[in-house]
């Protein structure tokens, strides 16, 4: 059989291999993070966050069609599309394998099954499925997000830049650049990484037209980052913000109607291309027409976009950030509401604001105005920072949070420089500057180290578990699996106790890395040329990337999947390192098809085999329902018409897919109070949606505009607590004596008190039905509070605008009460009901500071019937990392429902909701921890002593098996555990201390020796 069938013939079967993989474990509805978001207006083709995705969404749209009107299908259809952009993208990963390595292994198009065809073939295989089962990418590529389409542009484009590499000096070889400006303008409406690979695809050019020598060499360089920054900072920005000054000149400067100045751009812009290419077609000018074409194919694709624009108009229920014309389309590309950050100069974290400077005007389009309005000048509005404090390639910058300055220390250092400045007050501080040096040692150690080789470490040598870390030595490190090399960081990994397994470890003996690593020198030595264009792949998707994003500490979560494009390239070294022990064993053996194939087989059994084996339990996720299962628990149990008010993307994104896919529960309003701090976010809660009505809101649409009471300074002008709705009504006023003046001379609402009132009126709870009838006598007639923050944001005054202009007409729900705790310190009203706690004006009882108290009824309601978990307690279902925090979450709502029912006299039922919980979430998936404690002490209060002292010794024996561990590592590394140490130590006397509160003998001597026998082994 010809090589060149033989090559498609094996590709496709590693495509059908990559393919079964991810179906077999891919999850079959939302996942947490983005999923749900991006399923959702994939779905309905609504508007995500920015800077969007449209094409993935159009996509998406399609393979939804597949679920045949089955809503509980949607999401796997579009997980299915994920699955086989993955594939897809295994298969051109051979593809560019062999392309590359026949560039110095001799093979010919109808060369049969010799040696050196077997090796070729073989390293595509090895390579490409390495890549299939690395961690990266496997996670990304069974869930409903944009890397795996993402990933999928990448490797296409770089195998067709390969492609016209083998036709180059042929007629028809544009017709190759063209199809990759087309497809670097499609992959901008999926994510824009794939643009990181212009610049090897210019070196591919380079090298194929010009003979390399050092200047040309330098301006291949110079010219690929030209263009890399040319579609970056000009195509994609710049054609919307010359429509939005076009469109701002011919509406408000002409007088014309709306969307003429856009109208005309783009005619111009059609006309200017038009021109361009009729010019240079008659003049024979090739690469001139080319550059055209390659512009407007580029455009073609990045039209995508308009789909944002056309649904943002039709006021889809999921509309972030509202683009709907080109002034706010331009907001939206920037994503403005993330903020900025410096990269190549900026301030330290103890850098002190000399003054501020003006921002861009904010414009609105006003329809009754019938042109755009500005809603915000932007005076004062960027700080400038003492150039003392600056420096070039700042990485330690923000001081948004002490964590973050914490991290700062613990990686980079803080001795610093002392400089004095002058305070606002006249006087003198001294404050201390990072060094230069501490700059970067933070840099090395924490954004390039911890951020991104720790990634890689996971993908081409092991990872140890799943759970975030910021250095911790017990989580998210990599590891090998050989234990003589992770002792010497970690500390002895070969007697772990079992609450430090998890299904998310994986070891790969550095088998992937040598092979990897064997694979780029011998690269190098056989093509250098082709090496540097792996290697710039490599570097633009991993290091540039570290460098770009300047990350600060404690991210959301882990990134790694940002620098899936790095492992690729990686990959490619791999398949090269079969053809290095291929030419190794071939030079004394003989080049032989037996030898070759002996050296494939077990290359694929040692590397993608090993890697696919350790890696199969911690990605399959196969039978997992937890994102869309937790949603439904936390909806379920609300009463009709309720306001649920969410904060994370975990209990958001998820909730969202649930009402907008598959239709549960439509008639509640979720509102992400976080996303409430923008003004399209407000307008939007101010309609109507499916079921739901519009929140009723007392200030008009227009006051909550961008750049109108963005903050609301609170003062102390009122002495006592003043009614909430009158203070709503001072804000609502025009009247100039309800604003304070600033240093600009612009005057802005404020809030005149600290102290606030909220008076019941208790035939309105009554009719609303907001109180239980035995409640009723219970209602109090005020509930005051006071703010404690400085001032009021727009999302603040949303929410004390909603209570006051409420009146307990539609029921308020909290994920979490302590979220809203500085404007709205209700806690004590709160009242949970299964996964939410409900605001009503009635003193909680089995009250818990900052989260509220137990209405048992509606709480047994959802824990006992309703819920459902996502079928975590299956032994053949994995939990992640994200479902098992969640979990104990779900955990406490079961042990805070038990205890309220055994205030009440119901120990039976109490313990009905412990046997209810553990069931759902048993040791052996959400291992017991000190928060197990009250579950135990719950059994023996309501005199289930055996199910007591089973939890007891259960929780013992974890926590011995965990002292036996760290008693183990040594001096050296115990010191790590001292936190767990002492946790360990506390839970074994409070067990002891309780199994003697509750009589019960035998487990208290029990439990006190074996607490005694670990005080003398610890030598307390």
């Amino acid at each position: 059989m010809m090589f060149k069938k033989l090559n498609n013939l094996v590709g496709w079967a590693v495509f059908l291999i990559a393919t079964i993989v991810y179906l077999m474990t891919l999850e079959p509805t939302a996942s947490w993070w983005d999923c749900g978001e991006y399923i959702s207006t994939a779905y309905k083709l609504q508007v995500g966050h920015p800077p969007g995705a449209p094409l993935f969404q159009m996509l998406g749209r399609f393979f939804s069609l597949f679920a045949m009107g089955d809503l509980s299908k949607v999401a796997l259809m579009i997980n299915v599309m994920s699955a086989l952009s993955s594939s897809f993208t295994i298969l051109f990963l051979f593809w560019t394998i062999t392309l590359l390595s026949r560039k110095f292994v001799k093979v010919g198009d109808d060369e049969g099954l010799t040696g050196n065809v077997v090796a070729v073939l073989g390293a595509g295989a090895v390579g490409a499925l390495a890549y299939t089962f690395s961690d990266s990418f496997w996670f990304s590529a069974v869930e409903g997000e944009v890397y795996a389409m993402s990933s999928f542009f990448t490797a296409v484009t770089f195998w067709a830049i390969l492609k016209w590499e083998r036709v180059a000096d042929e007629p028809h070889n544009f017709r190759w650049l063209l199809f990759i400006a087309y497809l670097i303008g499609l992959s901008i409406g999926v994510h824009m990484l794939n643009l990181l690979a212009i610049p090897a695809i210019v070196y591919v050019y380079y090298f194929k037209k010009y003979k390399p020598e050092p200047k040309g060499f330098i301006l291949a360089g110079v010219v690929s980052l030209m263009i890399l920054g040319f579609v970056m900072s000009l195509i994609i920005p710049m054609i919307v913000k010359l429509a939005g000054l076009f469109e701002l000149f011919f509406v408000n400067t002409l007088g014309l109607p709306f969307n003429t100045g856009t109208v005309i751009y783009f005619g111009l812009l059609i006309g200017l291309i038009v021109y361009g290419l009729k010019y240079t077609h008659q003049r024979a000018k090739v690469v001139l027409n080319t550059a055209i074409l390659a512009f407007t194919f580029i455009l073609i694709g990045y039209s995508s976009f308009f789909l944002l624009i056309i649904r943002a108009n039709a006021n889809t229920p999921i509309n972030e950030n509202d683009p709907k014309d080109a002034i706010s389309m331009l907001s939206y590309l920037n994503r403005e509401q993330y903020g900025d950050w410096p990269l190549l100069y900026g301030q330290y974290y103890t850098a002190p604001i000399e003054s501020y400077e003006d921002g861009s005007p904010v414009y609105v389009r006003d329809d009754k105005k019938g042109k755009y309005v500005i809603t915000d000048n932007r005076n004062g509005t960027k700080a400038v920072y003492d150039s003392r404090f600056s420096t070039i390639f700042p990485r330690m910058y923000s001081n948004q949070k002490p964590s973050h300055i914490r991290i700062y220390k613990q990686y980079g250092g803080d001795q610093g420089i002392p400089i004095r400045t002058t305070k606002p007050d006249g006087t003198s501080e001294v404050i201390y500057r990072p060094t230069f040096g501490e700059n970067l040692k933070f840099f090395f150690s924490y954004q390039v180290s911890h951020m991104y080789m720790r990634y890689f470490m996971w993908n081409f040598v092991g990872r140890q578990n799943d759970i975030e870390s910021q250095g911790e030595i017990e989580n998210g490190n990599w590891i090998s699996g050989i234990n003589a090399i992770d002792s010497i960081r970690l500390g002895d990994q070969s007697n772990l106790p079992e609450s430090m397994k998890n299904p998310a470890r994986a070891t790969f003996f550095f088998l992937p890395l040598l092979l990897g690593i064997f694979g780029l020198v011998f690269h190098f030595m056989r093509d250098p040329k082709d090496t540097w264009v792996v290697f710039l792949m490599f570097i633009l998707t991993g290091l540039a990337i570290v460098v770009y994003l300047n990350q600060t500490p404690y991210q959301p979560r882990e990134r790694d999947y940002a620098y899936a494009g790095s492992f690729y390239a990686f990959a490619i070294w791999i398949g090269m390192g079969v053809l290095f022990l291929y030419d190794l064993l071939g030079n004394k053996m003989g080049k032989s098809a037996v030898t070759a194939l002996a050296v494939c087989l077990v290359t694929l059994v040692l590397v993608p085999g090993v890697m696919a084996v350790q890696g199969w339990e911690g990605h399959d996720r196969s039978g997992k329902y937890a994102a869309s299962d937790f949603a439904k628990s936390y909806l379920a149990q609300c009463a009709p018409e309720g306001i649920v008010f969410t904060n994370g993307d975990n209990d958001t994104f998820p909730l969202w897919y649930v009402q907008e896919v598959e239709n549960f529960r439509t008639d509640l309003r979720v509102v992400n109070y976080m996303l409430a701090s923008g003004d399209w976010y407000v307008h939007q809660v101010g309609k109507k949606v499916y079921d739901s009505e519009r929140l009723p809101l007392t200030l008009k649409p227009e006051q909550y505009n961008k750049g109108i009471n963005e903050y609301i300074p609170v003062l102390e002008r009122v002495q006592g607590p003043v009614e909430l709705k009158e203070l709503i009504n001072f804000v609502a006023s025009d009247s100039d004596q309800t604003k304070v003046p600033l240093q600009s001379g612009e005057r802005i609402n404020y809030f005149p008190t600290t102290k606030v009132k909220l008076t019941i009126d208790k035939d309105a709870v009554i009719r609303s039905g907001t109180v239980p009838e035995s409640m009723r006598d219970l209602i109090v007639s005020e509930i005051t509070w006071e703010i404690k923050q400085n001032g009021l944001f727009k999302n603040d005054l949303m929410l004390l605008d909603l209570i006051a202009s409420n009146n307990w007409q539609r029921p308020i729900y909290f994920t979490n009460p302590n979220s809203v705790s500085k404007v709205l310190n209700v806690d004590k009203y709160c009242h949970m009901e299964g996964m939410v706690y409900r605001f009503i004006p009635v003193l909680a009882t089995d009250y818990v500071q900052n989260l509220g108290g137990v209405y048992t009824d509606g709480s047994w309601e959802l824990l006992m019937n309703k819920a459902k978990w996502g079928n975590l307690e299956h032994p053949d279902v994995t939990i992640d990392r994200e479902s098992y925090r969640n979990s104990s979450m779900a955990k406490q709502s079961y042990v805070r429902l038990a205890q309220a029912l055994v205030n009440e006299g119901k120990p039976d039922s109490a313990t009905q909701v412990l046997d209810k919980g553990i069931a759902f979430f048993p040791n052996s998936k959400v291992t017991y921890d000190y928060y197990m404690l009250p579950w135990i002490e719950i059994y023996f209060k309501a005199n289930k002593n055996e199910k007591g002292a089973e939890m007891s010794r259960q929780l013992m024996n974890r926590y011995l098996d965990d002292l036996r561990y760290y008693n183990s590592v040594g001096q050296s590394y115990s010191t790590y555990y001292e936190h767990n140490i002492q946790e360990a130590m506390a839970v074994l006397q409070r067990l002891a201390q309780m199994a003697d509160e509750y009589k019960q003998t035998d487990l208290a001597k029990e439990l006190q020796d074996a607490f005694s026998a670990q005080v003398s082994l610890m030598g307390y």
